[in-house]
């Protein structure tokens, strides 16, 4: 029978980290039953029998948020055979109440004291060996992000859960607390296992009526509720709170020892500029830059050529096509496994090392402890546009993939600021619009860095002026929901955990390739390759291609984009293909144009795509596919959170209006300062801006009313 390891902690303690150390390549990622929590579950490595799971990230056992409803439920019915707790060595204080209550639970625990590096390095001390004696726990230390310890942490677990012995019973409440606790024990129905009896009376005097639910009898408790308070004075759950941090206190005191020095640590020192009021955001927008201009237009852009000119152009692309020829391979298989498949597919795979160095930029910028800063400078934004800091949560991880970015947003309790976050996380640039970003950065711009730069800063303008719209209207009317987050030390991240990172947001984004863009390309070749010549049904020829299915299509939509500057019904096509998946806009270039053969330079390429529209049009054309309906799996997932048919409509809407409008805009005023040129497009742009400046600024009446009933109750009184 396999053993199973719970790891439990506090966010940002090094619980991933440790967990993708003791699992390796030895893990799976999925959902909660019931919530889209994500959860990872490994096996030990070196042990077929051990299993790991590694639960979200929580400051306690109440079910306060999702991610504590979630590890809690797991805890209480599954029952893992011993519970590895992983404790932040440099804030051990705010870290030991989830232990207090994981003690509670009558379930093997282990305690790992991790960054013991950092504590070192500061020059403070914990005494291990009193901190266990003093849990009634054994207690390891650990470095997880430098891998000392962890083998021992994981054996010590294993042992434990094979031995299945509960931790002797240390803590105890002050006597008139534990008295109650005790009473309470004694009513629970004998249907309460023993070892979970102390456990759920602490629970009912906290009045968590959640707990009520998982049990089968609930007795009543509220005479001994009210005797609690009135003997103390105050509410039982802030007693039992109080409680805990004063047994807490007592532990602190004599297992650790804290360097005196009263110098501002680095971290610290770090964070008086980067988290500057003032410097904070130009700081980010330099630090975005860099990673995109590397990324998209240097390093990104050399490999991304090599693969797409080389690799694909005279390799690969020409080696199956003489390939299929030596065996006499009929005409129209040779053109749809070499133009069609190889060529289609292959024009988005060349994109993949852009995205890998960019991924890598964005795991060590999480990694380092970064990007949570920047989720504290933009709470500082965003609560001012509508939006909790919580909201940039689900953004950041939509930044590699839309689908678990829009799933992420489950953890935002208010409902409203839910939804709202919904609707917008997919306007930041996904890995799936990075090639869109690179072509026409390549072929209209010259590869300008600021390109690519500008794309993601019109996903949060996006965000942010979706914020202040909607929350002026009813359906999204109030305050943001509070953001409270921990910012974790600075470190240097290990090179293994940065690939891992990379690895898996890009491998995502291959299996797609070899998928559903495999079968778009394929669908799209049939269309443009077959067509009516003369009135019969034919395979067309190179020169045909006007005559074909897709341009018959193709020439119905396109009128629809013609404001936007792009209406050719091959630009027309490629951005309705998106649709299916972003990465299919360049995947249709690839079979429309034959991207995958051309000259080493890529010059073909660019020269091609160049003759369709002028540069404004294809930042028009840029603009649309950033923030237009995302793809099927994204609407799908907006379709699940949402869970209400007319919310998700209204969502697709708003997001594919929003783009049409901007799109418009761009290349309406784009025009009209590059050529001079003025019309009714013109005149309608200039009214769309007009309308969006009042809806930016226009007063909020909401908050009108409630001034004035706030003062006709002030006045009452």
């Amino acid at each position: 029978m396999a053993v199973k390891i719970a790891l439990a902690g506090n966010p940002n303690s090094g619980k991933t980290t440790l967990f993708n150390a003791l699992t390796g390549s030895n893990q799976f990622v999925g959902n909660w039953p019931g919530v889209t929590v994500e959860k990872k579950e490994g096996k030990l490595k070196g042990h077929k029998d051990v299993v790991i799971m590694d639960l979200p990230g929580i400051y306690s056992l109440s079910p306060y948020t999702l991610e504590e409803v979630v590890a809690r439920n797991y805890l209480i019915n599954e029952r893992p055979d011993v519970i590895l707790n992983i404790v932040d060595g440099t804030n051990i204080e705010r870290n030991l109440y989830l232990s207090t209550q994981l003690m509670e639970l009558g379930i093997p625990v282990i305690m790992a004291v991790n960054m013991m590096d950092v504590v070192e390095k500061n020059g403070d001390k914990i005494h291990i060996n009193k901190l266990s004696e003093k849990l009634g726990c054994e207690v390891v230390e650990i470095s997880a992000l430098k891998g000392t310890g962890i083998s021992k942490a994981a054996e010590k677990a294993v042992a434990l859960a094979q031995k299945k012995t509960a931790n002797a019973r240390v803590h105890e409440f002050d006597a008139v607390v534990e008295k109650a606790v005790e009473d309470v024990e004694n009513r629970l129905d004998s249907g309460v296992p023993q070892e979970q009896k102390r456990f759920f009376a602490i629970k009912l005097l906290e009045k968590d009526d959640k707990i009520q639910e998982q049990m089968k009898v609930v007795p009543d408790v509220s005479d001994i509720i009210k005797q609690l308070e009135d003997s103390l004075d105050d509410d039982t759950e802030s007693i039992i709170t109080n409680e805990r941090y004063v047994y807490i206190s007592s532990i602190i005191g004599d297992c650790c020892t804290k360097n005196k020095k009263s110098e501002l640590s680095v971290s610290d020192k770090i964070d008086r500029i980067v988290t500057n009021r003032w410097a904070a955001l130009p700081i980010f927008a330099a630090v975005m830059f860099v990673v995109y201009y590397v990324s998209v237009t240097t390093v990104g852009a050399l490999l991304t050529d090599w693969t797409n000119d080389t690799l694909f152009g005279e390799w690969i692309v020409p080696g199956v096509t003489s390939a299929l020829e030596s065996i006499h391979c009929a005409d129209w298989l040779t053109s749809l496994i070499a133009d069609g498949v190889v060529g289609g597919v292959g024009a988005v795979l060349g994109f993949v090392p852009q995205m890998l160095v960019l991924f890598i930029f964005l795991a060590f910028l999480e990694s380092c402890g970064y990007m949570a800063r920047v989720a504290f400078i933009m709470d500082r934004i965003f609560r001012k546009f509508g939006l909790s800091g919580k909201s940039f949560i689900p953004m950041l991880i939509g930044s590699g993939c839309g689908v678990p970015g829009v799933m992420a947003s489950r953890t935002i309790e208010n409902d409203r600021d839910r939804k709202m976050t919904v609707m917008t996380t997919t306007f930041v640039p996904c890995g799936a619009k990075l090639p869109i970003i690179a072509l026409i950065a390549g072929a209209f711009f010259d590869n300008a860095g600021w390109v690519s730069w500008s794309a993601y800063f019109v996903g949060i303008a996006a965000i942010i002026c979706s914020g202040i719209i909607l929350k002026k209207t009813k359906m999204f009317a109030g305050e943001p929901a509070p953001f409270v987050m921990e910012l974790p030390a600075y470190h240097m991240p290990t090179v293994g955990n940065v690939l891992r990172s990379m690895w898996e947001r890009g491998w995502s984004f291959i299996k797609k390739a070899g998928t559903i863009i495999l079968l778009s390309t394929i669908i799209l070749w049939f269309l443009q390759g077959f067509g009516w010549v003369d009135g019969s049904f034919t395979m067309l020829e190179a020169e045909q291609l006007d005559d074909s299915i897709l341009a018959a299509i193709g020439g119905v939509i396109a009128p629809i984009f013609a404001p936007l500057g792009w209406g050719n019904w091959k630009m027309a096509v490629a951005a309705v293909t998106g649709l299916i998946a972003k990465e299919n806009v360049v995947a249709t270039f690839g079979v429309l144009f034959g991207f995958a053969e051309v000259a080493e330079d890529g010059a073909e390429i660019w020269g091609t795509l160049a003759t369709t529209m002028t540069a404004v049009a294809a930042y028009s054309f840029l603009v649309f596919n950033l923030l237009c309906a995302p793809c099927f799996a994204a609407m799908g997932a907006i379709k699940r959170e949402m869970n209400n048919t007319k919310w998700f409509w209204f969502a697709i809407g708003y997001q594919t209006l929003l783009a049409y409008v901007v799109s418009l805009c761009v290349y309406q005023i784009g025009t009209l300062v590059t050529t001079g040129a003025f019309g009714v497009g013109t005149v309608v742009a200039f009214l769309f801006i007009i309308g969006f400046i009042y809806l930016l600024f226009r007063p909020y009446k909401e908050s009108e009313t409630l001034e004035v009933h706030m003062k006709g109750m002030a006045g009452a009184k």
